[in-house]
């Protein structure tokens, strides 16, 4: 007798055609709780083997801010669940991944706004509406990403509900498809394929969609999570140093400004000595290797006399005054005859600042506002937010110094009654090279664009230890390696940390360049970071090589060449 094979049964899975809030609600709160239970595994996709892969960390996040006003709502209207989701979910946006996260759940929102109750063919219209908003919120959208993920998941939504599926099969329609585009994305994006793995983003976004249809299913999806509360940056800064915070004290006169090198330079003694020199407006701001220097002087002269005898002097400006002045006052005393023994701020910038010394050099160039973040902890839109409108500015230069921070910069320009600009800096050194090239006398717009070309001028290395053995491209990559990173991309892996800085200096070309600011992390010490250095001369002479402790982690050297 012929063996038949064995029979298979397929689980009887209940039918639900209408959802209303606290379906929603509730089919969320497991996707979030989902989300975070997978949120180490998803941070283990990242490309590149360094050891701040945050994906899965940023869409948690991102979550846990989208479901902390509802977790105890009441509401049963599924529009006005859906609409506080997503404006929760912007606030918490940390990171692209992030972003995209909570344009696609915007998105969802618009789909079902005003509707009391859905059923799957409304879900797959918002569907629909969350992909369109997805690929908008990316100036250039790459396939092979979340956005493929989002877009596929969508398609799936439709089909299904064309076929009159109710909602936990169009669900399991979507999370299937989910699973199918995750897979298909190193097929898309060759970086993926080299470093075998699937797209975080994608991975975290279908994971979010199982944890949703496990409620639907009468599964359960995970503990529930709990959201956190956001803690906003607002360190306090002297009023001396802050940008912008220049006034005319004198009707005749020159401006002059300048950057200083040299060495052991006093900041405090250096200003004192201005002012007596008869200096007015005066700010002198950075720290003992690197100042810039502001003052309204009768006879420019002697303070540029006074500044070589400190260092080198670059990007002197020196401006007369002298047919200006009047006019300004006069402007002045009309726009502000009440507020005269008020000082008025134009211009500010906020910077995202990661390590402690890092911190200390933007401080010292005068940021008006630092939020803390960057590399391991991308900044939600909510604290960089805060930021700006704790600034005193009307306009502000918002410098986010992280690839992964920009798009959650942008964001801020549309929260905001305050004159945004975003200076796309990628990173710390490029940050710092912004700040330096603002001028305290220009507009708005000339500083905008004076700070902007300053960051593409600058080239940034970073050395880190990699986690996870990888080949992409012609490097190949063992756990445990030092690794170098010229501008984003990876570039030397090796086991001696020497070898591998001078090989990646070497791969960028140093020898081009002319100046090197060497940033040492926590895990350095200063008399390391010295010998660093010293090694570094020995190999390229012509180098001018500053040491400054970073107090990054994980990063033992982030350095700028210019």
């Amino acid at each position: 007798m012929q063996e038949q094979a064995p029979r298979t049964f397929r689980q009887r899975t209940r039918r639900i055609t209408v959802f209303d809030g606290q379906d929603l609600k509730k089919a969320i709160l497991a996707g979030a709780a989902w989300l975070e239970q997978h949120r180490e595994a998803i941070n283990a996709l990242n490309v590149f083997p360094v050891p701040d892969g945050d994906t899965g960390s940023n869409m948690s996040a991102t979550m846990k801010s989208a479901i902390r006003t509802i977790v105890d709502s009441e509401e049963t209207s599924a529009g006005v669940i859906a609409a506080r989701i997503a404006h929760d979910a912007l606030l918490g946006a940390r990171g692209n991944s992030g972003v995209i996260l909570s344009q696609t759940l915007r998105g969802l929102a618009q789909g079902l706004d005003k509707k009391a109750t859905f059923t799957a063919t409304d879900l797959a219209a918002a569907f629909e509406q969350a992909s369109r908003m997805a690929y908008r919120a990316v100036l250039k959208p790459v396939e092979g990403t979340i956005l493929t993920v989002v877009r596929e998941t969508a398609e799936a939504a439709l089909r299904s509900a064309e076929k009159g599926d109710d909602l936990v099969t169009l669900l399991q329609e979507v999370v299937t498809s989910a699973r199918h585009s995750v897979a298909r994305t190193p097929d898309l994006l060759p970086t993926l394929k080299q470093a075998g793995v699937v797209d975080a983003g994608g991975q975290g976004f279908c994971t979010l969609l199982e944890g949703i249809w496990h409620y639907t299913r009468g599964e359960a999806g995970g503990a529930t999570v709990i959201p956190t509360t956001v803690a906003t940056n607002q360190p306090a800064i002297d009023a001396h140093v802050k940008k912008g915070r220049v006034t005319v004290e004198e009707e005749f006169g020159y401006e002059v400004v300048f950057l200083v090198r040299g060495q052991k330079l006093d900041v405090e003694q250096i200003r004192q000595t201005i002012i007596d020199m008869g200096g007015v407006s005066t700010v002198v701001a950075g720290d003992e290797r690197m100042l810039k220097v502001h003052t309204h002087i009768a006879t420019p002269g002697k303070i540029l006399d006074y500044g070589v005898s400190l260092g080198s002097l670059t990007d002197i400006n020196i401006e007369n005054l002298q047919e200006q002045s009047l006019t300004y006052a006069a402007e002045s005393a009309l726009e502000h005859a009440d507020e005269q023994e008020e000082e008025t701020v134009q211009i500010t910038t906020v910077a995202v600042a990661s390590g402690s010394g890092f911190e200390k050099v933007f401080e010292g160039l005068g940021v008006s506002e630092l939020v803390s973040g960057g590399q391991t902890m991308n900044p939600s839109i909510e604290e960089l937010l805060t930021a700006v409108d704790t600034a005193a500015g009307k306009q502000v230069i918002l410098l986010p110094n992280n690839s992964n921070v920009i798009l959650s910069a942008q964001q801020v320009k549309n929260l905001t009654n305050k004159e945004i600009y975003v200076v796309p800096s990628k990173t710390l050194p490029q940050g710092i090279a912004a700040l330096l090239a603002f001028n305290y006398a220009a507009d708005f717009a000339t500083n905008c664009q004076a700070m902007t070309e300053a960051i593409e001028h600058i080239h940034t290395v970073e050395i880190t230890t990699a986690v996870r053995s990888v080949q992409i491209d012609s490097v190949t990559v063992r756990e445990g390696d030092f690794i170098g990173v010229i501008n984003g991309n990876l570039a030397v892996a090796g086991q001696d940390i020497q070898m591998v800085l001078q090989d990646t200096l070497q791969r960028m070309q140093i020898d081009n360049y002319e100046i090197v600011t060497l940033y040492y992390g926590a895990d350095v010490t200063a008399e390391a970071a010295q010998e660093t250095s010293r090694r570094i001369k020995e190999q390229h002479s012509h180098l001018e090589i500053e040491v400054v402790d970073g107090g990054q982690l994980y990063y033992a050297y982030i350095l700028s060449a210019e």
